[in-house]
């Protein structure tokens, strides 16, 4: 029997409605015996934390590739290792003020057909303050609301949009910025996921914009109140990054946002993404 063989997957819970932490070592990763396993923890809890696992942009996309594919990142020429960072000396003035609205609860790909399963995070450079990255899981979440609330938004319709996540955090955009921000369309989602799992889970975010057929006084109490609900515990999960860590989500049920740091001060995260298998349903 070889080693890969004897390989189990070991993990500890980090709250009972999110999050787990992976105890294995960079190479048990790495040999691509565990990513089965891991994709069902992952499915199960929706955020995997990997402690001081340092892996390299090598590493990293070979992981992501034993999980099932790693889709091109945006912005790198083709490249599959994208910097998350609002630092000049690692992106245009244009994909900074994209990376502006990560500061606020989002799903990404709601622009597109089909998602990205998911993204991991490894940490490089710290900021001087703040900068924990927030998950929450949507599956738990549509789970524990009142039987009642889930047979009324069950069936509803959600027009997401790219500009009005630009909003967020800039309000006031010049008629150019707008119109940029606008051509980048919008689509009509489920607020509520029907997984082929049979799982729910609800689809919410700041690229939300209002519920078809509903007033723009009745959307906001819907979406507001909902993602209320789903950031809050017990659903709620915030990531204190040491170097080296790596941060894994589960995309099509858990919002993200990262919190607020200095944009000067060079943190830096290097991202790699799941390559998508679900269309929005």
């Amino acid at each position: 029997m070889s080693v890969a063989q004897l390989v189990r997957l070991s993990h500890e819970q980090i709250k009972p409605k999110i999050g787990s932490r992976v105890l294995n070592t960079k190479d048990e990763l790495l040999s691509g015996a565990l990513s089965g396993a891991i994709n069902e923890l992952l499915e199960a809890r929706g955020v995997l934390v990997f402690e001081q696992l340092n892996l390299t942009d090598e590493e990293q996309v070979r992981f992501s590739n034993s999980l099932g594919g790693n889709a091109t990142e945006i912005g790198v020429d083709g490249g599959a290792v994208f910097s998350i960072s609002l630092d000049a000396k690692e992106h245009s003035r244009e994909v900074i003020e994209y990376l502006k609205g990560s500061l606020f609860w989002h799903i990404d790909g709601t622009m597109n057909p089909v998602p990205v399963r998911g993204s991991i995070l490894t940490s490089k450079v710290l900021p001087t303050w703040g900068g924990n990255t927030e998950f929450a899981n949507c599956y738990a979440a549509y789970d524990d609301l009142p039987a009642d609330t889930r047979a009324e938004i069950d069936d509803l319709r959600v027009i997401h949009a790219m500009w009005v996540s630009q909003l967020y955090h800039c309000p006031e955009p010049t008629l150019e910025q707008l119109e940029d921000w606008q051509s980048k369309g919008s689509a009509e989602l489920p607020l509520v996921w029907h997984h082929k799992s049979g799982r729910k889970s609800l689809v919410l975010g700041n690229t939300a914009q209002h519920v078809v057929g509903k007033t723009a006084e009745e959307s906001a109490r819907i979406l507001h109140g909902l993602r209320e609900h789903a950031t809050k515990e017990p659903y709620h999960y915030a990531h204190e990054w040491e170097v080296g860590d790596s941060v894994m989500w589960d995309n099509t049920g858990t919002l993200h946002r990262a919190m607020p740091y200095d944009p000067d001060c060079g943190r830096l995260l290097r991202r790699t993404i799941l390559l998508g298998e679900e269309y929005f349903s």
